[in-house]
This record gives C-alpha cells, structure tokens and sequence, in this order.
C-alpha cells in the first residue's frame, strides 16, 4: 500500500481543533513579529513585536495566555518559519515551558504570501500572519529533530 502525503496532512489538521489558538512567528536577528488565528483562520487579537531574549520570550507568553483567557482556547501551538539559526532560542524556551512548536518551511511563507491580501507585499507582520495559516492547514514540518515538532504528531 503507498503512502500518500495527503493523509498525513490531514491528519495534522485534525489535530488542531477549536480549542487551540495557532500563533505565528516571524524570526529575525533581534525582533520577533508574532500574530494569532484560531483553527479556520481568523485573527485574534493584535500583533506583537518582541526581542530575541528571554524578557522577550516572556512577553510573548503572557500575550499568549491573555489571548487564550480572553477567547477561550486551552491550548496553543506556536509556528516558527525556520530561518537561519535565529529561532534556536525561541523554540528550546518555548518547549522548556511545554509549549507545541513546528517549524514552517521558509518557501512555503513565500509561496503563500499572495493568498492572504493578493499582495507580493512582505513585511514581517504579514509573513507572521501567513506563518500562522500555514500551521492551521497543516502544512508544516516535522523533523527528526525531538525537542522540536508537535508534541501530538508523533
């Protein structure tokens, strides 16, 4: 029997449900952009902007959990586009708080960066917002590496 690509697509779709807020993140040298949407898409709440740091990290969280107690989600998994080796922090802080984090193929936010508005434009807000849809289709990756992947998908 072969294996078909979809069923593993679909089947990281089911395992984002009503209950999960999807956040994006836009890695950069200094400065994050993060956005959130819920399982179809829609945005919830603004975007943020923090530092590649630990104070940083920690105003990513506490943006997390307000936007989990104002709509209601009880879980969160997060999407990372893996740039260079800028995310390493991020996501190593991210999983030490037990946090679900997958990584987002690069080619794929610039693929899909028309989907959204019908725009080439790029910008990091954007490309954060894109990062998040990616992960609510299920179109990410999950490698070998274990300290990085979705904790459901293994």
């Amino acid at each position: 029997m072969k294996f078909k690509s979809s069923n593993a697509i679909n089947q990281r779709i089911e395992r984002i449900t009503t209950e999960h807020l999807v956040v994006g993140i836009d890695i950069a040298k200094e400065k994050h952009v993060a956005r959130a949407v819920n399982y179809r898409g829609i945005e919830r709440g603004r975007p943020l902007s923090f530092n590649n740091n630990h104070w940083g990290f920690e105003k990513l969280q506490s943006w997390v959990q307000k936007l989990q107690r104002q709509h209601g989600y009880s879980s969160v998994i997060i999407g990372l586009e893996s740039t260079g080796h800028y995310w390493f922090n991020l996501a190593n802080w991210l999983v030490d708080q037990e946090i679900d984090v997958v990584l987002v193929n690069p080619m794929t936010t610039k693929r899909n960066k028309e989907n959204r508005d019908n725009s080439q434009s790029k910008n990091d807000i954007k490309d954060a917002l894109i990062i998040a849809d990616a992960v609510s289709r299920g179109t990410i990756m999950i490698g070998t590496n274990k300290t990085i992947f979705m904790s459901n998908c293994e």
